[in-house]
């Protein structure tokens, strides 16, 4: 795919214009406004939207148009877009910056302030400039404490990725990437942030990361990346509280949607009270996630009504750092889990929660109090609760999940993933049981089954096996051995 070509708009001088907010700023607006008025009921509406405006009169749109925006998709609109921001930043708290439908406005960084909404109407879309001299820092869109921001719309934000790769890796089955790929949007220490109804698209890196943010509502978004382009999560809340993501469609090759806590985000605090449900995830890595970067404690979170159509680990913990795991509910969950090529992290782990030392020596906290109920889960390889020497897993309970293990990818099997660490194998050689209980306590299975498919490997062994554990309560787990005649249903190891 070739760029784009780009060329700076030449200066001009205008007056920018603006708009009442009850004027139309979109076809659908539009339509739904002379619907309400062939309805009679245009009065009752206008004085109910008056009445909601703050005293400083009606709230305004600015349209980027009127700064100077071309949406040619050549043009670079960077500074006439920032301008408009700046304006409704300058105004009343609530005005919209408006890209209207039917243009395509390219653009390099652009930072959002705060209380207004940026929104992308009907089908506009806002093209990221692929020349690395258009951005400032790491992202298109950023902002820094923009309390009241809110991204809405039903446009779309491109990221072409494909011109942020050098080649497609045939042999690895990825593309590689240039020195130089920008995220989609980074959001830093935002209140009270809202973003819906938008579709992002080639994300070159992450796609939407929040760090340090509060109150915040993602709904209705649709993410479409790349599958095969690395490192493209989808929504990564970081060092967030009080975060509630719903109704998404996620598509991407990195992890789907993933609650970290970065070690660069450390003053922000903890991770908590964050709430993910009713979304459809595609990826080539971790459906759900927490982690890996884990630098302080994640809790209170709440993982239901999701469907992982594919992915390498449909439920994943990975714990390698300081922080600790806690009160986690995955509820409600149906996903299959295969390999893929060797590059992607994972080996088609069904569930993975680790908790392994990022390094030799290095401090690692605790998984504790995590439930998982009401899972389907169909999967190449194992379901790992699996601790370490230097932090063990505890309280972990199991209800109503139904595992099926199978083959069917061409890659190759018998090995568990356990990166990024130096302290142990990274990758560890080791036989398919269906369940692996290693270095954890207190693990109840309840109503729970075990299920093999057709293409049982000659390495596919016991329904479950304990390792170096205690207080495993498996009279709630059904299921035999891969191979019934060569192995136990259930085996202990020291």
């Amino acid at each position: 795919m070739h760029s784009l070509p780009e060329k700076i708009a030449p200066r001009t001088s205008f007056t920018p214009k603006t708009a009442p907010m009850n004027q139309p700023s979109s076809r659908r607006e539009f339509f739904q406004t002379s619907a309400k008025i062939a309805g009679g009921v245009a009065l009752s509406a206008s004085l109910a939207r008056l009445s909601a405006q703050p005293a400083g009169g009606a709230k305004r749109v600015f349209d980027v148009r009127d700064f100077g925006a071309v949406g040619d998709g050549q043009t670079l609109d960077t500074a006439a877009i920032q301008r408009a921001i700046d304006a409704a930043a300058a105004a009343e708290r609530g005005a919209r910056v408006l890209l209207r439908g039917g243009k395509h406005y390219l653009s390099g960084a652009l930072e959002l302030k705060a209380g207004i909404e940026f929104h992308l109407a009907d089908d506009a879309e806002l093209l990221v400039s692929t020349d690395p001299a258009h951005f400032s820092g790491q992202a298109m869109l950023t902002a820094r404490d923009a309390h009241g921001l809110r991204l809405t719309g039903t446009g779309t934000i491109n990221g072409r990725s494909r011109e942020f790769m050098t080649h497609f890796d045939e042999a690895e089955e990825w593309w590689r990437p240039k020195p130089f790929r920008p995220r989609l949007a980074v959001l830093n220490g935002c209140k009270d942030l809202e973003v819906r109804d938008l579709t992002f698209r080639e994300a070159p890196s992450w796609t939407l990361h929040l760090m340090g943010c509060e109150h915040v509502l993602i709904d209705r978004v649709n993410i479409r990346n790349q599958l095969d382009v690395p490192n493209c999560d989808g929504i990564d809340p970081d060092h967030c509280r009080d975060v509630e993501i719903k109704n998404c469609n996620i598509v991407c090759g990195d992890d789907a949607i993933v609650i970290k806590a970065t070690r660069q985000g450390a003053m922000y605090g903890p991770s908590s009270k964050i709430r993910v449900s009713d979304c459809v995830l595609e990826t080539q890595d971790a459906g759900v996630k927490i982690g890996t970067e884990t630098v302080q404690d994640i809790s209170d979170v709440r993982f239901e009504r999701c469907e992982i159509k594919t992915c390498c680990r449909g439920i994943c913990i990975q714990l390698r750092d300081e922080g600790n795991v806690f009160d986690i509910d995955f509820r409600d969950i149906k996903f299959t889990s295969r390999y893929f090529s060797a590059p992607w992290w994972g080996r088609g782990e069904a569930i993975s929660l680790t908790a392994i030392p990022r390094a030799p020596g290095g401090k690692v906290g605790t998984i504790r109090d995590v439930r998982l109920t009401n899972i389907t889960a169909r999967a190449e390889n194992t379901a790992r609760i699996n601790g370490s020497a230097e932090s063990r897993i505890r309280d972990v309970r199991m209800e109503n999940v139904d595992l099926t293990l199978d083959r069917w990818t061409k890659y190759p099997g018998r090995v568990w993933d356990n990166r990024p660490t130096t302290a142990i194998a990274a990758l560890e050689e080791h036989d398919t049981p269906a369940i692996s209980v290693r270095h954890a306590d207190n693990v109840v299975f309840k109503n729970c089954k075990v299920a093999w498919g057709k293409n049982a490997p000659d390495y596919f062994t016991h329904a479950l096996e304990i390792e170096n554990a205690t207080a495993v309560d498996y009279a709630g787990l059904k299921g035999a051995a891969a191979h019934p005649a060569r192995d136990q249903a259930v085996v202990t190891k020291a």
